[in-house]
């Protein structure tokens, strides 16, 4: 019938976990007289620790979020056990200006840039046919246009210096889709073909990008899962387990290190197997 909803018979789904980890947006300056060697080869620098990792491989961190509270001062204290300068900035990442502005800082501050991971992220979710042009738009805004904005305000540096990690946390919902999640979806695709883009626009600089595709990561939102859910989850999953932090953290790691030299424009998929 013409006049009947069309939502009516569309049952109530609730959408599936978050396949991610995402809250802040990184950037390092690597310290250029230390290497660090490792069976697998010599270490210039990383970026992020635990939850950050490169911190203990001698990178110095600027990470920035919307404001910088206890959380964010706790953040600073700990990557700054690690003997590195360390500092976190308020800015809002899917503002064009801000960013720019915020990036003039942390150049200002730490002298160069030599790593910068996209990792701003929210979800909004919902079946397309209930979701609002709000919920789309603050997504993508988020999502996707923070990584335009740094990336946008970063290159002059790293070309200036000729060289340059660009790292961009996408999700396996980006690669394979995801009922409910059409806005964080299309946002994560984005974020991979930005990459995949990046990396043929600069690699003669000597500028690298790459994106990380997270599957089910144990976080404190996936703690809060029922029981059962997380079962059936980890059944899916060749490895029988979620992903922990740290194994989104030494991808990324190799990705910010000259152990990737020769690895641009990919996505890896960091899922236990769930998608082969």
């Amino acid at each position: 019938m013409g006049d009947e909803n069309p939502l009516k018979n569309l049952p109530d789904d609730t959408p599936e976990p978050q396949l991610g980890s995402d809250d802040e947006l990184r950037l390092s300056r690597c310290r250029r007289a230390e290497h660090h060697e490792t069976p697998r080869g010599k270490l210039k620098c990383y970026d992020w620790m635990a939850d950050i990792p490169g911190a203990s491989e001698g990178c110095d961190i600027a990470f920035t979020d919307l404001v910088i509270d206890e959380n964010g001062k706790k953040t600073e204290e700990e990557i700054a056990a690690y003997g590195v300068k360390v500092k976190g900035y308020a800015s809002n990442a899917a503002d064009f200006a801000a960013t720019e502005a915020t990036v003039a800082e942390i150049k200002n501050d730490f002298g160069r840039i030599d790593i910068l991971v996209n990792n701003a992220g929210i979800t909004k979710d919902g079946l397309m046919l209930r979701m609002t042009e709000q919920q789309w738009d603050a997504v993508i805004a988020v999502n996707l246009k923070s990584a335009f904005n740094y990336i946008h305000a970063v290159l002059p540096i790293m070309i200036r210096q000729k060289g340059g990690s660009i790292i961009n946390m996408a999700s396996v919902v980006g690669v394979h889709g995801n009922a409910g999640q059409s806005n964080y979806a299309a946002s994560k695709a984005g974020l991979i073909a930005l990459a995949k883009s990046i990396a043929q626009e600069v690699g003669s600089r000597g500028i690298r990008a790459n994106a990380i595709a997270p599957g089910f990561i144990e976080t404190a939102m996936t703690e809060a899962l029922p029981e059962e859910v997380r079962k059936e989850w980890t059944a899916k999953i060749p490895l029988r387990r979620g992903g922990k932090v740290e194994d989104i953290a030494n991808v990324a790691t190799f990705l910010a290190s000259d152990m990737s030299g020769y690895v641009t424009g990919q996505v890896i998929q960091v899922d236990g197997g769930m998608n082969m």
